[in-house]
């Protein structure tokens, strides 16, 4: 019984049930406005203003596809994509493929501490080796004495804390919102602006998140032989993950928006967070800036819990186990996840360092989780009546391949300077 939540019965059919299904997509969310989109996003508004606001809008839908379609497998198998992979793949392809994806939530969570660490020092002054450090505690002292339920409680109050620091923020600016709205559904590709570009859509997508929300959606898992039942479950977790990246696609878009109304106006470039919350200072005031640490550092410890969970899900799955931070198998892997993360940050020769070797990791292992995604939510083995469809698999495979042509894309560049 995954997380003691599950009950043999049928959720209340009434329209307020669907409250009671908000929380997973809300948990993927968080890696939707981690610290690695802050830096590109206001790299975006800051050399480009509102043109790129497009590249939110693709990368929502996307996203939107691929996690329903990772909630899809955990609703119809009652396993995470770990688990699936673990029954119906070779042994030696299977270990490899997770090893893999244990490897990438490492290196998120990486990035998510330094993001974390990076806030403590705008905040505090507090050096990033300690800042990491401090943040690893309060992430694992979270994870290992709260519930799951507590525990989504708490990042999505770090979610809304999130939205309201950026709502602050657009209060205290000025936005061209006719600009805006052109900007959102029209495509646009300024000289310079491919890196950009590919940042933000190539790494929207993230592997730990797919098998996150292929884990976390069993938390509201009802009686699975009655196929109405099923039904039901798979309609409100396409509403949960449907609200929970719309939320995400406001943030993001407001992160763009903030730096295209007071960096790109003024022709200053911004290069890291941390210059950019000094840039905000003299522009907006000690109070914009300090709202903008503090949501970082929401963003830094919210992404850390669930880059964590992701790995106790993964290394679990291993051994054809769910996630349950009370079993030795779940607990390893999150400290598998985590304690790198902060040993290899004490390693690198600066925070842009830490975010482009993470992301580089990332690039060549996201495509292996969509293609074996894809493998297991496409066979009738696995998922009987429920497999994809040809209009899915169609949608599914152009996404993945987008996707994985930006991924690449961004590791050539990064890797030969392309």
């Amino acid at each position: 019984m995954k997380f003691n939540l599950l009950k043999k019965h049928a959720p209340n059919a009434k329209a307020l049930s669907f409250l009671r299904y908000i929380g997973p997509g809300l948990l993927v969310t968080v890696g939707f406005i981690d610290p690695g989109n802050w830096a590109s996003n206001i790299a975006a508004g800051a050399d480009y203003g509102y043109a790129l606001l497009w590249m939110v809008t693709l990368s929502t839908v996307m996203l939107i596809v691929l996690q329903h379609n990772a909630a899809h497998l955990g609703i119809v198998t009652g396993k995470c994509l770990s688990e699936a992979a673990t029954e119906n793949i070779r042994p030696w392809l299977k270990n490899a493929i997770l090893t893999s994806a244990l490897l990438a939530s490492v290196s998120t969570a990486l990035a998510e501490l330094l993001g974390g660490a990076i806030a403590l020092n705008m905040l505090f002054k507090i050096p990033l080796k300690l800042g990491a450090v401090m943040v690893l505690a309060v992430v694992l002292f979270l994870q290992f004495t709260n519930s799951y339920k507590k525990i989504e409680k708490i990042i999505i109050g770090f979610v809304s804390l999130i939205g309201l620091s950026f709502l602050y923020e657009m209060l205290i600016v000025h936005v061209d919102w006719r600009a805006a709205a052109a900007g959102w559904v029209t495509p646009a590709f300024p000289p310079g602006a491919m890196p950009v570009i590919m940042s933000v859509l190539g790494a929207v997508v993230m592997p730990h998140n797919l098998f996150l929300h292929s884990e976390i959606i069993q938390s509201r898992q009802w009686n699975l032989e009655d196929e109405l039942i099923i039904r039901r479950q798979l309609k409100y977790e396409f509403a949960d993950t449907l609200l929970s990246m719309i939320i995400g696609w406001a943030i993001n878009s407001a992160m763009i928006l903030m730096a295209a109304t007071t960096f790109f106006v003024k022709s200053m470039p911004v290069n890291d967070l941390a210059q950019a919350q000094t840039m905000l200072q003299p522009l907006l005031g000690g109070g914009a800036a300090a709202v903008f640490a503090v949501a970082l550092l929401f963003a830094g410890i919210s992404s850390s819990l669930t880059a964590g969970m992701a790995g106790g899900s993964i290394f679990a799955g291993m051994f054809g186990e769910p996630y349950d931070i009370k079993d030795v198998h779940s607990k390893i892997g999150v400290l598998l996840t985590m304690v790198p993360a902060v040993v290899i940050i004490f390693f690198i020769r600066s925070p842009f360092d830490g975010l482009v070797y993470s992301q580089m990791l990332l690039s060549i292992q996201l495509p292996i989780t969509i293609f074996t995604q894809i493998y297991l939510t496409s066979s009738k083995k696995v998922m009987g009546k429920y497999a994809n469809s040809v209009t899915d698999k169609i949608l599914l495979w152009t996404f993945a391949v987008i996707v994985t042509a930006l991924n690449l894309w961004l590791l050539a560049s990064t890797i030969f300077g392309l």
